[in-house]
C-alpha cells in the first residue's frame, strides 16, 4: 500500500506533460500577439489585457497541477518548457 503511494501515476504524468505543451503553446502564442499589438502602436489596453490573462491562466494551470502532486507539477512545467522551445523555433523560422 505504501509502495503504490510512492509511485506516481504514469497516465497522470503523461497527461500533464501534454497539457503543459498545449498550454505553453497557447501561452506563447498569446505573448507573441501581445507584443505585436504593443509594437504596432495600437495602445496599451489590449497588450495589458492579454498579459494579465496569460499570467492568471498560468497561475491557475500550475496551481491545479500542484494540487495533483509534485510529479504532475513537474511534468506540466516540463511540457511548458518544451512548448517554449517549439514556439521559439517557430518564431525564428518565421522571421
Amino acid at each position: 500500500m505504501i509502495r503504490a503511494a510512492l509511485h506516481p501515476d504514469l497516465a497522470l504524468i503523461v497527461t500533464m506533460a501534454l497539457a503543459g505543451v498545449v498550454f505553453g503553446m497557447v501561452y506563447f502564442a498569446t505573448l507573441r500577439r501581445a507584443v505585436a499589438l504593443f509594437t504596432a502602436g495600437g495602445g496599451w489596453v489590449g497588450p495589458l489585457t492579454l498579459t494579465l490573462a496569460r499570467v492568471a491562466a498560468a497561475v491557475v494551470f500550475l496551481g491545479l497541477a500542484a494540487k495533483l502532486g509534485a510529479a504532475a507539477l513537474i511534468a506540466a512545467f516540463l511540457g511548458f518548457l518544451l512548448a517554449r522551445s517549439i514556439m521559439l523555433r517557430v518564431a525564428r523560422r518565421a522571421d
